[in-house]
């Protein structure tokens, strides 16, 4: 006997809306380096409290902390951008950042798609 896990129309409206989310997120992600992902943040954080309870709760939570983590050492390669020696490590501070960034879409999006929740 297998078990399912069943989900209310709420819940799986509310899924496929994080989906749209994660797609917003990679796309301005990709495209403004992130720049634009303030108002896909902006989304995340009104549309979380109706999810409270649910897988989905947890994914917004997810991406809302991958965007400030972005925030931060983004704004840590800036600092170290501003001096010449610092500009070799600004760069691999951007790159593991972007890295990072894009294994946090990627990884959110395909949890959720597995009905799993995210450590957060």
């Amino acid at each position: 006997m297998s078990q399912d896990l069943v989900m209310d129309r709420g819940t799986e409206d509310a899924k496929q809306f994080a989906r749209l989310l994660y797609i917003a997120h990679a796309l301005t992600f990709l495209f403004s380096a992130g720049l634009l992902s303030i108002l896909v943040l902006i989304v995340n954080y009104v549309k979380r409290p109706e999810t409270q309870g649910t897988i989905v709760y947890s994914h917004h939570s997810w991406m809302i902390g991958a965007f400030w983590w972005y925030v931060v050492w983004s704004a840590v390669a800036w600092v170290l951008a501003v001096t010449v020696i610092g500009i070799p490590l600004a760069l691999l501070v951007w790159g593991a950042a972007w890295l990072w960034a894009a294994y946090r879409i990627i990884r959110g999006f395909l949890d959720l798609n597995s009905n799993r929740a995210m450590p957060v």
